[in-house]
């Protein structure tokens, strides 16, 4: 019988502090930063708990940069699907407002 062992991904403190900062500006959500790092929100909370009560030290990974284009990238994407989202909505009430109007026209010309 095989043992199995879990591999957990290890992260360094300027990566946790990276995200962090990147979490804490006004125009980003949690959610964004933790999809475009692939980590899960919780962790993510937890990183800034730690952060706050002074467990994370140091400075921020030197990819930050490559991180918030990462972090815009998703709340891009998030607002795009939002849009196509609504458009689509719209779209199928446009479709059924017209077949009403047709049937409509169809059953008052027909009398």
């Amino acid at each position: 019988m095989k043992s199995h062992k879990e591999t957990h991904q290890r992260y360094t403190h300027s990566f946790k502090i990276a995200a962090v900062k990147l979490a804490e500006h006004p125009n980003i959500q949690t959610q964004d930063v933790a999809l475009a790092l692939d980590i899960h929100p919780f962790m993510l909370s937890r990183w800034k708990k730690e952060y706050r009560d002074g467990l994370l030290k140091g400075q921020p990974e030197k990819v930050i940069k490559i991180m918030e284009e990462k972090v815009y990238e998703q709340k891009t994407i998030r607002e795009l699907d939002k849009r196509l989202k609504r458009v689509e909505r719209e779209n199928m009430l446009l479709k059924k407002s017209m077949q009403f109007t047709s049937d409509r026209n169809k059953t008052s010309s027909s009398s």
